[in-house]
């Protein structure tokens, strides 16, 4: 299997794409607009103040120097004490056998271990938010969630430092391994090194990059995390709120830590800067990848070469074809994304259930890499074709699970309904890519409609039937867009000589090419 690497760097702007066999698995963007010292990165470990706290939200907001507050919810922002930590771990236990069917199926990220230590569901009673926080205070806080849309960041108490091989918890007593490693053997194994390497009271994950590492690997990765959250203690204490304690890597360091293995053929880059970042970070902490950097000198950009760019303008569309001449309607709103599943051109050879199998399998591989390529968060409706036969409907939602264990964020989906619908819910850490990369319409607004020539003609002789009404004068000027104006004085609706005739008074029609078509503006004189 064939896997790279690219990146590309255009002026302020660097992108990265990991390819298998040619297909984008992960894509990645930043740019350098938004990557000041304040801008609020996943991982970034700040010394924040409290602004408010909200008892009826069970929330509080952080002050950690960005424009917007940092949003703090109760379950992020309790620490239990150890006793507490170990009774939460066994109750959780005990809630995960009887957990059924019909609760769906979760594909795990790296880190899902993680709830199993702080399962927050068994937080307490008398841990309300008031109980711990109170205006004025100053908490160290992480970035979980980057701003999304209109939303600041959010921040959690529960520090996690993310190295290499294994991820290290100051607070939480936890050992851990990725989900992603599936091998019995090897999980036990990761575990019982990770038992002998971290002390009590505190925690360690082993990530997914961990299977067959060695004992010294895992604890040489360990202790140099621990050296940077002691660096985190000792500037949290010499500095004022709200500071930056902790910066996370830079955007190039990211991507060879969290998307990148040793299986990786090579890693393509179009700039001798990053090349020589990349180089200097692989020979410090990731010699197994020295000479995959490969430096890109092709007079066609390197994202045209490999088809990147033609995705990322698929990936903008609200609408996505299929091979066999099928598509997907892809719409995302504030609250969900919603995913139409249509057959299009696609008549099939065969019978109509057939078709629409084949059809809806299609889609699900589709669906899969959109939701990658666009970074879709949160609630997630398919509206798969109806298919009358139930292991119809198991082959599809089998094969949607499967092609889902690509994608890096974890996902929680439920069965297909009797409608034809799947919900599905996706780990949001960071805006979509069309928020990123696009706006909303200033001509219509965002809505993606304007109002018809005809509507506008008709509205526009209502409020001009008002003002013939109360007007003593004998001239009206009516001014609008040219296309209304022509369709107001045009034979076949005749609507201006029938009102002069009605109210005996004369209107002079303008037209203004720079008004939107459904703004008139109408003057009694």
């Amino acid at each position: 299997m064939s896997k790279d690497l690219i990146i590309n760097q255009t002026l302020g702007e660097c992108r990265a794409a990991l390819l298998e066999n040619g297909e984008i698995v992960d894509y990645l963007m930043e740019r350098s607009s938004e990557n000041g010292e304040n801008h609020p990165h996943v991982g970034n470990i700040y010394k924040g103040r409290v602004l408010r706290v909200l008892p009826g939200m069970q929330s509080a907001f952080i002050d950690i120097g960005y424009e917007k507050a940092a949003f703090l919810y109760v379950d992020d922002a309790y620490i239990p004490t150890l006793d507490e930590q170990r009774e939460m771990q066994e109750k959780a236990k005990i809630l995960k056998e009887e957990e059924d069917k019909r609760k769906g199926k979760v594909i795990p990220d790296e880190l899902s271990t993680f709830s199993d230590a702080v399962d927050m569901r068994f937080r307490p009673e008398h841990a309300t938010i008031e109980s711990f926080l109170k205006e004025g205070d100053e908490v160290l806080v992480q970035v979980a969630k980057e701003p999304i849309s209109t939303k600041g960041p959010r921040v959690t108490r529960h520090i996690t430092i993310a190295g290499r091989h294994v991820v290290y918890m100051p607070f939480i007593e936890h050992t851990g391994v990725s989900r992603r490693i599936e091998d019995d053997t090897e999980r036990e194994r990761l575990k019982e090194m990770l038992d002998t390497i971290r002390p009590e009271g505190k925690g360690m994950i082993a990530r997914t990059v961990a299977e067959g590492q060695s004992y010294k690997t895992l604890k040489n990765d360990y202790d140099l995390l621990v050296r940077i959250w002691k660096e985190v203690l000792k500037k949290e204490g010499s500095v004022k709120a709200p500071s930056l304690c902790h910066n996370d890597l830079s955007f190039i360091q990211r991507l060879l830590r969290d998307i990148t293995d040793e299986s990786i053929n090579s890693i393509i880059v179009d700039s001798v800067d990053n090349f020589k970042e990349l180089d200097k970070f692989i020979t410090k902490y990731m010699p197994n990848l020295k000479g995959k950097v490969v430096q890109y000198e092709a007079e066609v950009p390197l994202f045209e070469k490999y088809g990147v760019d033609l995705e990322i303008e698929r990936a903008l569309s609200n609408k996505v074809y299929l091979r066999s001449g099928g598509s997907l309607n892809i719409d995302q709103t504030e609250a969900l994304v919603s995913i139409d599943v249509n057959t299009g051109k696609f008549v099939g050879r065969k019978t109509l259930e057939e078709t629409i199998l084949r059809t809806n399998l299609e889609a699900v591989k589709e669906i899969a890499y959109q939701l990658r390529l666009r970074n879709c968060g949160g609630l997630i409706i398919i509206d798969f074709i109806d298919m009358e036969q139930e292991e119809h409907r198991e082959m599809v939602y089998n094969s949607l699970l499967e092609a889902l264990k690509k994608d890096r964020a974890k996902t929680k989906v439920l069965p297909i309904s009797e409608l034809g619908l799947v919900e599905m819910t996706r780990k949001r850490t960071r805006d979509t890519l069309t928020r990123v990369m696009c706006e909303s319409c200033p001509y219509c607004e965002g809505t993606g409609q304007v109002k018809t020539t005809m509507t506008v003609c008709y509205e526009l002789v209502r409020e001009l039937t008002k003002v013939l009404r109360k007007s003593s004068g004998k001239k009206v000027a009516i001014f609008a867009h040219p296309e209304v104006t022509a369709r107001l004085c045009g034979e076949d609706l005749d609507l201006i000589e029938t009102l002069e005739e009605a109210f005996g008074k004369t209107l002079q029609i303008r037209s203004e090419n720079n008004y939107h078509i459904e703004q008139y503006e109408i003057f009694p004189q």
